[in-house]
């Protein structure tokens, strides 16, 4: 039979530093896809027929790519920390929700994003 830790969601100390985590994983995909659009759009060329205001090709990939990259991470780095906070007999379902909140982030801003590339 396995032990399972009790799935408690009212540490407060837990749910504050997943939240923080969380919430600085999406300001920094935040600051990346600022920079690709202020980058993209002050890049000096002629925008007037393209269809979005970032028009130059590196700075589309990155706002596509360079948001989803670090919301994957940050997802990943969550669940890791679910897994050693369960290892450890901690309160591990609040960073699994961290985890799995910023990957369905992830998937959303891709599958809005993508359209910047095609």
């Amino acid at each position: 039979m396995t032990q399972d830790v009790e799935k408690r969601w009212n540490d407060p100390r837990t749910a504050r530093k997943a939240t923080m985590y969380a919430g600085g994983v999406i300001v920094a995909a935040l600051v990346v896809m600022g920079v690709a659009i202020v980058w993209g759009t002050n890049s000096g060329q002629d925008c007037s027929d393209a269809a979005f205001a970032v028009c130059t090709d590196p700075a589309r990939q990155i706002l596509v790519f360079g948001p989803t990259l670090v919301l994957l991470l940050g997802g990943l780095g969550a669940l890791w920390t679910a897994y050693r906070t369960w290892k450890r007999g901690g309160r591990w379902p609040i960073w699994q929700g961290a985890g799995w909140a910023l990957l369905v982030l992830m998937v959303a801003y891709a599958t809005i994003s993508a359209r910047a590339i095609i």
